[in-house]
């Protein structure tokens, strides 16, 4: 498994940080125009550490190879005139710079922590930003067309040591038929009119904005911060922004609508792109009625499914209007994986609802209706359950697990081919090893002889 396959700007700026004080850094390597410090290493090996991963005697070895491969490619990169654009590099700077904030405690702490602004921060990790990008581009090209053929999946199973073939957990799968209550007129006005008597008793009443945030809003993330968002330009929705770019320090907007329902917001601070502000969320919420009607519909629909009447396929098409399912026969797709199949941990991290509905089913067999939360879109209704199949845990094989395994050839298919290309490559690019690494048991030849 790579070890820089996601290298998080925690890492960089740790990098940055080397060197400042007592600590004696070196150039341990260079492919092409960029070096490699033994600070990056220590880096990289701290937040493996920190990440939990078994570490091995090699580590620094491994590491140094992976940071020379991503300058390989980035240096390809170039000499191909791939371009990234600049919202792809702005969109992952966001993403890296959240996951600091959530880390250290907000915008203001990690501004602190490091000594720059958010504003100095994205200027000076940009171009490291796209350089990284650029790489994994170039792999991606590199590796995107290289596939496997059922000939060759044989080959590569009956070349795994029967003692290395992996123990697959029980696997299940699913279908669902979903119904969601819809969201009527008069269910938008009632959480419009909530949305705006809070208002009024900020404006009129004096009540803080931070404790209606937090006794009112429907945002789980800011309500418990009294509504605090920190934020950059791009990173909210359209009329979000809309709202908190009309606004001066202090003021607050009129109620508006977003698809995730109404707001408000009060602006604290702006510096050019980025702000902070305070924010309430109501979510139209639809009556008891409607979800008692939704409950009768699959009631329905449960009855004929046991009676024959209709087939799975056609009840879905019928009933559900669940639309990320409903195209799909009603299957339901893990989230982590990709793949139409879960075992037990995931579904104990996605839908604990469906392991006990189902656990003491048959394949093929059919849960009564229940009411049913989607956690991802904050959205409840009713849902009826059908185990498509279970399978016991078992050495991994071509009849039941061959999805699996073609994902493994063709992963093993692309290392050799990628190894390959690293090879030819080498002897067109100048690369310099420190002495203290040139004893590394590297994966390619980076120093022919």
């Amino acid at each position: 498994m790579r070890l820089l396959l996601a290298i998080s700007i925690t890492v960089l700026i740790t990098n940055l940080s080397f060197g400042q004080g007592t600590t004696i850094d070196k150039v341990v390597a260079q492919v092409g125009d960029n070096v490699i410090l033994l600070s990056e290493i220590q880096a990289q090996k701290l937040q493996a550490i920190q990440a939990g991963m078994e570490i091995s005697p090699e580590i620094d070895c491994q590491i140094l190879e992976e940071i020379m491969f991503q300058y390989l490619l980035l240096n390809q990169a170039k000499l191909d005139s791939i371009e990234m654009p600049d919202a792809q590099v702005d969109a992952e700077m966001e993403n890296r710079i959240r996951v600091i904030e959530n880390q250290i405690g907000g915008r203001q702490q990690m501004e602190e922590f490091y000594g720059k602004s958010v504003t100095q921060i994205k200027k000076e990790f940009r171009p490291i930003i796209r350089d990284q990008l650029l790489a994994k581009e170039m792999e991606r090209q590199l590796s995107s067309d290289i596939t496997v053929t059922p000939r060759e999946v044989d080959k590569f199973y009956k070349t795994i040591p029967v003692d290395s073939i992996p123990l697959i957990n029980a696997q299940l799968s699913f279908q669902q038929i979903v119904y969601y209550p819809e969201i009527t007129p008069d269910d938008k006005k009632r959480a419009f009119d909530e949305l705006n008597d809070i208002r009024n008793g900020i404006l009129e009443s004096g009540k803080s904005f931070s404790t209606q945030a937090r006794i009112h809003s429907m945002d789980p993330g800011s309500a418990r911060e009294g509504g605090k968002i920190e934020a950059t330009r791009g990173m909210m929705v359209p009329q979000f922004e809309a709202a908190v770019f009309n606004l001066e320090p202090g003021e607050i907007s009129e109620v508006f609508e977003s698809d995730y329902g109404y707001h408000i917001v009060k602006l604290t601070e702006r510096k050019g792109d980025d702000y902070t502000c305070k924010h309430i969320l109501i979510i139209p919420e639809f009556a008891n009625n409607a979800l008692e009607a939704s409950a009768l519909k699959l009631d329905s629909c449960y009855n004929r499914l046991k009676a024959n009447e209709i087939t799975w396929e056609e009840a879905v098409k019928l009933y559900s209007n669940d639309e990320t399912t409903v195209q799909n026969k009603g299957i339901i797709t893990n989230p982590i994986t990709g793949e139409q199949t879960w075992d037990m941990e995931d579904l104990n991290q996605v839908d604990q609802q469906i392991y006990l509905l189902t656990d003491r089913m048959e394949k093929g067999d059919i849960s009564q209706p229940n009411l049913y939360s989607n956690m991802f879109e904050r959205k409840q209704g009713v849902r009826i359950v059908r185990l498509m199949d279970r399978t016991a845990p078992h050495r991994a094989n071509l009849k039941d697990d061959y999805a699996l395994i073609k994902r493994a050839a063709e992963s093993d298919k692309q290392q050799k081919s990628m190894n390959t290309w690293i090879n030819s490559k080498i002897f067109n690019a100048y690369i310099r090893i420190d002495e203290d690494f040139k004893n590394c048991e590297f994966k390619n030849d980076w120093l022919p002889q």
